[in-house]
């Protein structure tokens, strides 16, 4: 590798009162090179980013200084900034569909890029759209190019951002978590995508992450954070295998997939289905208004959840996870039978159904979009009880401070408001407002997905926890393979709506006996992870 394109040199960004977010920050990335910057949420990585790019909050304070070559960029006016931003500095973010405009067309939005930092006009614009568009892999770019982001998956969006950052012909690449939403296969695809790029154009790659499998399969050289400060940088070689400081040995160690296994239980079924099958109606195209063949996105699921179990349902994003969840808990329509507590959930009306939410719960995977922003963080925990009649009014309070200790909060944040808090307390809080009205199952639905790995530890530990004191089941719904033996006792794997594999936890990830299930494993990046540490 060669001499260095970036530089920051004691890097500290610290707020009005004088509180330090970031502080005393070194490093430098080669031409070529990948460097990933791990750590916590909060531990300051993406601001380290936004302050590469200039892209700081107002009320924000930076000192140090970045340095592109031998340019200072830090001291540069914003107008010489912008040639510097999406030109030979690229940046794709984390969440796509908060960083597209939904209003443009995906072709606009990645032409937007090319009058500043180029001299395309017209049709050679075009030209070059379609061309970063096959670069990333979309299909029938000539169309795609006219779509609006909601018309393409999680996946796609993610090329868009791709080739979004590539327009501008950048040197540097910064990658902020750019595949933590998408399951195994589509963040695999994302991946070689990006290795495929960046080889081919020699860019130097900034790539934030808490995966340390993705680590072990991108990285040359990893520096790890931790409260603002930069505690190491090492190679990567010696970062799995010989790493100093002792966070850096725990961030590991909690990455780790647990080689013991949970023992399937044999006890009575919480719930039971047969022949569960979700469709939505086609729609009427065309002039004659032809009806469209109905989607089947849940066709025919057998399966069952003994009381104290944790069955984990895994497949790729849009094989009917989560229509199979809204489905059990009765938000849309669905066929077939679905028994739960002996009772036959299908067939009851809507008041009989009302009585069994307080047995039947949810863990959403987003739980700031599930909160009332509006509610204290008391008043959302309470709202179950309070609607389905749990308990004694009076006790409720009481009852809210119990549940806020039992998931390792403060009683007296429950006068707090849901952005006070970070995403790991806010699924706390989620899974203590699931507890509140003492079901016998909750439905998990990717619960640790945005987690660092620290955080995701600490709940999966809770929710174990919580069902050994509690007894209560749980349908766990992941793309992450690597937490799979740490929280189920058995593993259903989905593929376009059907169960094409299931059975106890080992015998799915060591012996899977179809094709699907062998593709899903292999495309999970912790596989790097245990090479490196072998």
């Amino acid at each position: 590798m060669s001499s260095a394109l970036l530089t920051v040199q004691n890097l500290s960004i610290s707020l009005a009162d004088g509180r330090k977010l970031v502080d005393d920050v070194t490093f430098s990335i080669a031409q070529g090179e990948i460097f990933a910057l791990v750590g916590e949420s909060g531990s300051g990585k993406s601001l380290t980013a936004l302050s590469i790019m200039r892209l700081l909050p107002n009320n924000m304070r930076l000192t140090g200084s970045v340095l592109l070559e031998d340019k200072t960029i830090t001291e540069l006016p914003e107008k010489q900034m912008l040639s510097i931003r999406g030109g030979r500095i690229g940046m794709i973010f984390q969440e796509p569909m908060t960083a597209l405009n939904p209003l443009m067309r995906v072709g606009t939005q990645i032409a937007e890029v090319l009058p500043l930092h180029t001299t395309l006009r017209g049709q050679a614009q075009r030209k070059r759209v379609i061309e970063l568009l096959t670069e990333v892999g979309i299909p029938h770019p000539e169309e795609r190019l006219n779509w609006y982001p909601h018309q393409l998956s999680g996946g796609q969006k993610q090329r868009i951002m791709i080739a979004m950052a590539l327009a501008g012909e950048p040197e540097l690449l910064i990658a902020d978590e750019p595949t933590t939403a998408l399951d195994v296969t589509i963040q695999a695809q994302v991946l070689d995508l990006l290795l495929s790029i960046q080889k081919s154009r020699g860019l130097a790659v900034l790539f934030i992450t808490h995966d340390m499998g993705l680590v072990a399969q991108l990285a040359h050289r990893v520096g790890v954070m931790l409260q603002g400060k930069l505690l190491e940088v090492l190679p990567v070689e010696d970062f799995f295998k010989s790493a100093h400081h002792d966070y850096t040995k725990r961030l590991i160690a909690n990455a780790l997939p647990t080689q013991k296994f949970r023992l399937a239980i044999q006890d009575s079924r919480v719930l039971t289905t047969e022949g569960l099958r979700v469709a939505f109606a086609g729609r009427r195209k065309g002039w004659l208004l032809r009806k469209q063949p109905d989607t089947v996105a849940v066709d025919g699921i057998d399966l069952h959840i003994a009381k104290g179990e944790t069955l984990a349902l895994v497949g790729e994003s849009g094989c009917g996870k989560t229509t199979l969840a809204q489905a059990l808990l009765r938000l849309i329509p669905a066929q077939g039978q679905v028994y739960f507590l002996g009772q036959s959930l299908l067939a009851l009306n809507e008041s009989a159904m009302r009585s069994v939410r307080q047995s039947l719960q949810v863990v959403f995977q987003d739980p700031y979009g599930a909160f009332n922003p509006r509610m204290t963080v008391g008043k959302i925990i309470r709202e179950g009880m309070d609607s389905l009649d749990v308990g004694v009014a009076e006790h409720r309070a009481a009852r809210v401070a119990e549940l806020l200790t039992l998931v390792g909060l403060d009683p007296s944040h429950q006068h707090r408001y849901p952005h006070e808090f970070s995403g790991g307390q806010r699924q706390r809080i989620g899974i203590a407002r699931a507890l509140a009205v003492e079901p016998k199952l909750i439905i998990c639905d990717e619960p640790t997905s945005a987690l660092d790995v620290t955080v995701r530890g600490q709940i999966l530990d809770l929710l174990d926890e919580l069902q050994q004191k509690m007894g209560v089941s749980y349908l766990f719904i992941t793309h992450d393979l690597s937490i799979v033996p740490r929280i189920a006792h058995r593993v259903a794997v989905m593929q376009a709506g059907k169960i094409v594999e299931m059975g106890n936890t080992e015998q799915i990830l060591h012996y899977p006996q179809q094709a699907y299930t062998k593709a899903l494993l292999a495309s999970a990046p912790h596989r790097y992870l245990q090479a490196r540490l072998a």
